[in-house]
């Protein structure tokens, strides 16, 4: 790979792959009748220059720890990237361009994570790359400071650049500019990003809702901001690619601040007709304009997917030039090692998605009978575990005080000018401050997990929870565990009221594949979720935490001496559902219930026996967990022949349909709260111990007619 201290090396062969990629990004839009030709087109250059000049990456190994990242805002134009990582030897051939967004294929509509070798994250939703890519530079630094935190600028074998494309489209969502200030504000000198200003999108020209300056919002922002003009002004059409790959050298030696190059270029250059236009964004261009292009770049117009063997020969190239500098990087790597092997021990560890020896005896057990909320218990857990999870960091929006999400023993995670009078900054801390950018923050969390081996966590209310759904789903969509904390849960948050009581959250987040929606009973039951969170790393997680205080339930397993009745290990929280609370015969109905309700659940429990009812309490802290169990488990703890049922959650009924049946009953909260404390409101609103009681003997009645 070249210098990028030194000239540009651009022959004619890396021209002729460029039109080469112009004219594959036509056909195969034109073959499948649909996707997004047009900036694949105009931006082939910015793409190519990137994969066989300045990036460092390994087609051979898409997974390597050296690797620059480089991320696609603008999901849509999928083929931007697929092309150059047919080119470049990643394990796409014409045939998988010949497929695009076709069943089964490597090429879908969109950019998609484990699915498509070299594929960084899955885009598609416009702003998510971005705000991910700001992740992707947060988790770069935090490797450096977690294991080379002494080394030179750009010396360390944990030193790399992402490079991200976005799009005008990226740029007018929010999650962008909450993203963008953060970074700006983290002063992330190793994230570039290139900036699409080609002003078309589906409704044609952005003037109708886009006229902001964005290069000065991002001068406001704190980035380091340049332009590349290849429109001449509307005069013409000029490529100069010597003076984009200047400005990406310029961008390199600033490390105090992220850059954005703003790309003016016209879209679907050059088609005669369609270019410049909204029809080019997100249609085919039609046979006859296929050709045209064809014609304008020396191609055969008569024949389709044409690459000349010297042209795919020079480009797959890059392969040599990656192993070379791989072999550099492997040098640097093997010295690391010999000099830190604590360091390479637990970098080792993490790479190889291994967990601490004797992790578990980190993990708090608290004593029976104490009222503790379980966002108090999650901050024990958290602060606990801290020194035997040294990958584990995160934060809240604003609200650290309310999640308990602070690491106590870290510095923040901020350059260090940011220190305040509450937190000393360290450009390598462990505790993040998003502010009130919940979505960012969810994204930024996608980014950290995607492009390191950290675990890393975001903190805001439940109802909030809404704000960052669409990065919630990607993370589901992707399998990426990233980590939410989510507190304040229910009505029982109080004199808040209805604006900041969730009520249809719980079930709405559940709706959503691949996500687990976690609500502890107590705080035993919190130290096991979160254990059990940490131990998985194909899905995302969610915490639903009380601020109420909850009493810690007395266990059969570490309350011996406690008198009275003692229940279940809370280890079956780890199974999603367990029997928390049994019967000496068939139980006569059974009791569901998640995280602050299971408390009534037990009361009512209580009652029923005095009426010679027998209750049994099942504890479903996850019911994502507790699905995946196997039959077998299922039934010993919801035994088909016991019809009468009772779910008991302060919250929508929905999720809860599938497991009372017809004959079953709910004590739901099927409609907004109100302000008031919340032993008021839980009154008010029927969700009592004599509700479910009340419930359960409907349910028995039910059963049996």
């Amino acid at each position: 790979m070249p210098n990028l201290n030194g000239k540009l090396e651009w022959t004619e062969k890396d021209q002729r792959a460029v039109d080469t990629v112009r004219v594959l990004a036509a056909d195969a839009v034109e073959k499948v009748g649909n996707g997004h030709p047009g900036t694949a087109m105009s931006l082939a250059p910015l793409a190519y220059l990137l994969h066989q000049k300045v990036m460092r990456h390994d087609p051979t190994d898409d997974r390597w720890a050296g690797r620059d990242r480089f991320v696609l805002s603008p999901g849509h134009s999928s083929l931007t990237l697929y092309i150059q990582l047919f080119l470049s030897g990643y394990g796409l051939e014409l045939k998988d361009l010949e497929a695009l967004r076709t069943w089964g294929s490597l090429t879908p509509g969109h950019p998609e994570y484990k699915h498509t070798k070299g594929v960084e994250i899955t885009t598609g939703p416009l702003g998510q790359g971005l705000a991910s890519s700001v992740g992707f530079a947060y988790a770069q630094r935090r490797m450096r400071g977690l294991f080379d935190p002494e080394a030179p600028e750009g010396a360390s074998p944990f030193d790399h650049t992402v490079y991200t494309i976005a799009s005008d489209g990226d740029l007018e969502e929010g999650v962008t500019s909450e993203a963008s200030s953060l970074a700006g504000h983290q002063q992330l000198g190793n994230l570039i990003v290139f900036y699409d200003q080609n002003q078309i999108s589906i409704e044609d020209d952005t003037d109708v809702a886009f006229t902001e300056d964005v290069a000065q919002r991002y001068e406001a922002y704190g980035w380091d901001v340049r332009s590349v003009d290849w429109t001449n002004g509307g005069s013409g059409y000029a490529e100069n690619v010597e003076e984009l790959f200047d400005q990406i050298r310029e961008a390199k030696k600033v490390t105090n601040k992220p850059t954005l190059i703003a790309l003016k270029t016209i879209i679907g250059w050059p088609a005669p007709n369609k270019q410049n236009t909204g029809g080019i964004h997100g249609s085919a261009l039609g046979g006859d304009e296929v050709k045209a292009v064809k014609e304008i770049l020396d191609f055969d117009p008569e024949k389709s997917f044409q690459i000349e063997d010297d042209i795919l020969a020079h480009t797959r190239e890059v392969k040599e030039r990656a192993h070379r500098e791989r072999e550099e990087w492997e040098k640097s790597f093997r010295e690391w090692q010999e000099e830190n092997p604590q360091a390479a021990k637990l970098y080792k560890r993490l790479s190889e998605g291994g967990l601490p020896e004797d992790y578990k005896e980190s993990f708090p057990v608290f004593e029976a009978g104490a009222s503790l909320a379980t966002r108090a218990a999650s901050g024990k857990v958290i602060n606990a575990i801290a020194e035997t999870f040294p990958e584990l960091w995160g934060g809240s929006a604003d609200l650290a005080g309310s999640n308990n999400t602070t690491i106590e023993s870290a510095d923040s995670f901020n350059p260090s000018s940011r220190s305040t009078k509450k937190f000393t900054a360290n450009p390598y801390g462990r505790v993040l401050h998003f502010g009130i950018r919940e979505h960012a923050a969810a994204a930024i969390v996608n980014g950290i997990v995607l492009s390191s081996p950290t675990r890393a966590f975001s903190g805001t209310f439940l109802i909030f929870s809404d704000y960052q759904r669409p990065a919630i789903r990607l993370s589901a969509l992707m399998g990426v565990p990233s980590i939410y904390v989510w507190t304040h849960d229910s009505i029982g948050l109080g004199e808040d009221g209805p604006t900041h009581q969730p009520v249809e959250q719980l079930s709405t987040l559940r709706a959503i594949p691949n996500l687990d929606v976690v609500r502890p009973a107590d705080a035993n039951e919190t130290s096991v979720v979160w254990r059990t969170i940490l131990e998985q790393k194909e899905r995302p997680a969610g915490l639903a935490l009380t601020r109420q205080g909850l009493p810690t339930v007395p266990r059969v397993d570490i309350h011996p001496d406690v008198e009275g009745e003692k229940f279940a290990s809370a280890e079956g929280a780890a199974r999603g559902g367990y029997v928390l609370a049994d019967t000496d015969s068939t139980p006569d109905v059974i009791l569901i219930a998640t995280g602050s309700e299971v408390e009534l659940a037990l009361e009512a429990r209580e009652a029923l026996a005095t009426e010679g009812v027998a209750a049994r309490v099942v504890s479903m802290p996850c019911r994502e967990w507790f699905d995946r169990q196997d039959a077998g488990y299922r039934e010993s703890v919801i035994p088909a022949s016991v019809t009468a049922r009772v779910s008991v959650e302060a919250g929508s009924a929905m999720s809860w349909n599938d497991l009372i049946g017809t004959t079953g009953r709910a004590v739901a909260l099927d409609h907004f709260g109100a302000s008031a404390d919340y032993k008021t409101l839980y009154k008010e609103f029927g969700i009592t111990s004599e509700a479910v009681a009340e419930a359960a003997k409907e349910s028995i009645h039910a059963s049996k007619v």
